[in-house]
């Protein structure tokens, strides 16, 4: 059982990962906003942001696959 530990604080990492992208995302843009920045930055920060979520798209994936691994 301690697979399916493991998989479950994987899984509530993902979770913690995702908002925290979010609100980094989001917390970019409205700055960015109100500070004036350029389009350039704003695509930098658009990237990184998509580059986080990629990565959780990953790991989600992987948990699926260990998860299906287990019931097998």
């Amino acid at each position: 059982m301690q697979g399916k530990d493991s998989t479950n604080k994987t899984g509530q990492r993902l979770a913690l990962w995702i908002v925290g992208v979010a609100l980094f995302w989001l917390g970019t843009t409205i700055a960015g906003g109100y500070l004036g920045w350029t389009s350039r930055t704003h695509a930098l920060f658009d990237l990184a942001a998509l580059a986080g979520f990629g990565w959780a798209l990953w790991t989600g994936f992987n948990i699926w696959r260990a998860r299906r691994q287990d019931k097998g």
